[in-house]
């Protein structure tokens, strides 16, 4: 894999090759591009797993495709493909708390998550729930939750209680809950999701409609 080291070493190399000045400078900028790219996702390792420390924020699919935003309520809840709104339509919701996915956008093959990412299976986020012993504080961003469910973020994962978007387009619960979908399809026309809420402390998991908007957190492949 490139690191940042190993592309310094390329970039000597290419220095000391008898190349067109203009040849190397393309070289070295797409070097550096390359870089920014995967400097851009931050990432956090949790047990033996490693997680994006925040919400999922595409608007296009993995080979670049365009995801349609859908912000009618009556348009999103007759959805069978792949759609994404903010949280009441609002932009600056997505500044925060990123994206609401439907499922379809989820299962969609051409890939919501981006290249070296997945889409975390509900197997997969049973094994984030025992790696801090069923406790949803230390997921949650510092502050965010109330009383016995006050985050600490002890674990890096920063959690921010975004809400959600139902089954009728309707938005529900910013700063109270935080739903996050699996990859793992339910009985039809369901999915499973994992969620957490501000004034408790525990993680729970259950299956919804496939076109409810939830948020989406990626898993290092």
């Amino acid at each position: 894999m490139l690191t940042k080291a190993n592309i310094s070493k390329v970039i000597k190399m290419i220095n000391g090759l008898k190349l067109s000045p203009i040849f190397v400078l393309s070289l070295i900028l797409m070097f550096n591009n390359f870089v920014n790219a995967q400097d851009e996702i931050q990432s956090v390792k949790i047990g033996l797993q490693e997680w994006m420390v925040e919400n999922l924020n595409v608007d296009h699919y993995r080979n670049g495709d365009s995801i349609p935003e859908v912000k009618s309520q009556q348009q999103w809840s007759d959805l069978k493909t792949g759609a994404w709104c903010y949280y009441k339509n609002d932009s600056k919701n997505g500044e925060k708390y990123g994206k609401l996915y439907n499922w379809y956008a989820v299962n969609d093959p051409r890939g919501l998550a981006p290249k070296g990412w997945r889409i975390p299976s509900q197997s997969e986020l049973l094994e984030l729930q025992s790696a801090v012993n069923d406790n949803s504080n230390l997921l949650k961003a510092v502050g965010e939750g109330s009383g016995s469910g006050t985050g600490t973020n002890s674990t890096g994962f920063s959690v921010k209680l975004g809400g959600y978007r139902g089954y009728h387009g309707n938005y529900y619960y910013i700063g109270y809950d935080s739903y996050f979908w699996t990859s793992s399809e339910g009985t039809p026309p369901f999915a499973s999701s994992m969620y957490v809420y501000s004034t408790g402390n525990y993680i729970f998991f259950y299956d919804f409609d496939k076109v409810y908007g939830f948020s989406v957190r990626c898993i290092r492949d």
